[in-house]
């Protein structure tokens, strides 16, 4: 596993909690490597959004608030609903094939825990609807909310119920599309996106304090 892939899963996996620092001495100890792979690292990890790096103060794993995660799902909830309602509306069916094929091949990874190639196919099947919505406004405001490091934390927090749940989903979707059933996509897809948040942030209250 290289220096980026070990600091990732280290990160993910709640080693290193958001918010703390992030020393390359430390680091490259850990990692057994040297400090290069680790500078490296770090710098994948901040275009990935998952580290934050500060002039003069180092590197430190990024932290989002959760009423800021609370809105991010909110709005993922109703652009991508519309995105999966408008592919119902316009999948050929090869594009209905690889859907499927898609989101069958992500299930087969999740049941392995193989988390990178879960978030790999994850990501396909999320922009494969939005290419078959066929609005590049769409695609403009759904790349724009999800952060990578957001959806890797979200799988990050997964338990298995909530993992199977998110499998589910993408084919309940699929299916929906095939039917060419606008609703019932739509639906799913908002289902499936709350129950990830759910999973990352917990009980929801009427006020969050952070």
């Amino acid at each position: 596993m290289s220096a980026v892939d070990e600091l990732r899963s280290l990160i993910l996996a709640g080693q290193y909690a958001p918010g703390d620092r992030l020393g390359e001495v430390e680091l490259a100890e850990v990692l057994g490597v040297s400090r290069t792979p680790v500078r490296e690292a770090l710098r994948r990890l901040e275009a990935e959004g998952l580290v934050e790096l500060v002039a003069n103060k180092g590197a430190r794993v990024v932290a989002y608030p959760g009423r800021d995660l609370e809105t991010i799902f909110e709005l993922r909830a109703r652009v991508e609903g519309l995105a999966a309602r408008q592919a119902a509306l316009t999948a050929s069916p090869d594009d209905v094939a690889r859907l499927h094929e898609v989101a069958v091949d992500l299930r087969d990874h999740a049941e392995r825990g193989e988390l990178d190639a879960v978030y790999r196919l994850n990501s396909e099947f999320h922009q494969s609807l939005v290419r078959l919505g066929g609005s590049p406004l769409l695609g403009q405001s759904i790349s724009s909310l999800i952060h990578s490091s957001v959806l890797l934390r979200t799988y990050g927090s997964f338990d298995e119920d909530a993992m199977r749940r998110s499998v589910n989903h993408h084919l309940e979707i699929a299916a929906a599309v095939r039917a060419g059933d606008p609703e019932w996509a739509e639906a799913v897809m908002r289902a499936h996106l709350f129950s990830a948040r759910a999973s990352l942030l917990g009980p929801r209250y009427q006020e969050r304090t952070t």
